[in-house]
């Protein structure tokens, strides 16, 4: 079973939703035959390369609701694990990140890929790295297993830029709005960080459709928490 999760690494229901999705993974008999891959989706596209503090760009932006945004999401966090610290947190474009995920990808494997991407959101979310800086990327990648050299030579160049703004434009293709959103075997979508049992019941299902080779209802899961257009629910 192919799993393709779209998500960004500034959207902070991605992180809940990637963790849950662990949780219900860990749990399900088919787990050793899943593949997991991260597909890059960008909340913000036009997002500056360099950054600014996450809280007073939110604030500009959504005004004082955005003190309740962050508030809920660290408190759902905290109960999976999950450190947020918005305050150290930096608004800045991710298309750097989402390169790197594709080198790992493409040179390490899928397995590394996920140490990658929950590396960068624990620097994003819990560290205040700048996740724009190439410098501090390398480093990141190097924490999750990449060779330090061939990362900085990647991300020197414009290596992997136009394979990823085309899963960007694909991902609008497949009319992807919000994340993070969990596409099944290229055919059944899931949007949103739901709880581990309904990840658990989805994962049952397209694996009975799969056996059985019947078209499954879709969606198969009612939307969940997530975050379109650079908003998030609260």
């Amino acid at each position: 079973m192919k799993v393709e999760i779209y998500s960004d690494i500034a959207c902070p229901w991605c992180w809940i939703g990637k963790r849950r999705f662990e949780t219900a993974l860990e749990a399900f008999p088919g787990k050793d035959a899943v593949e997991l891959v991260y597909r890059p989706y960008q909340l913000v596209p036009d997002a500056p390369e360099t950054a600014s503090p996450h809280r007073a760009w939110l604030a500009e932006r959504y005004g004082p609701q955005s003190v309740a945004m962050d508030a809920r999401v660290a408190e759902l966090g905290l109960a999976e694990g999950l450190t947020y610290d918005f305050d150290a947190a930096q608004h800045v474009n991710t298309i750097l990140g989402h390169r790197l995920l594709h080198l790992a990808e493409t040179e390490y494997g899928a397995e590394a890929q996920g140490r990658l991407k929950e590396a960068l959101l624990k620097a994003h979310f819990t560290d205040g790295v700048d996740v724009g800086d190439r410098t501090a990327l390398v480093e990141v990648a190097a924490s999750a297993g990449l060779d330090r050299e061939r990362a900085a030579a990647y991300l020197a160049g414009d290596e992997g830029a136009a394979e990823v703004e085309a899963q960007l434009a694909e991902a609008r293709e497949l009319g992807i709005n919000a994340v993070p959103t969990f596409v099944f075997e290229g055919k059944w979508a899931v949007q949103g960080a739901q709880d581990a049992e309904t990840f658990r019941k989805v994962l049952d299902q397209v694996a009975t459709e799969i056996g059985e080779r019947r078209p499954a209802p879709q969606p198969v899961a009612p939307a969940g928490e997530s975050c379109a257009d650079g908003t998030c629910a609260i």
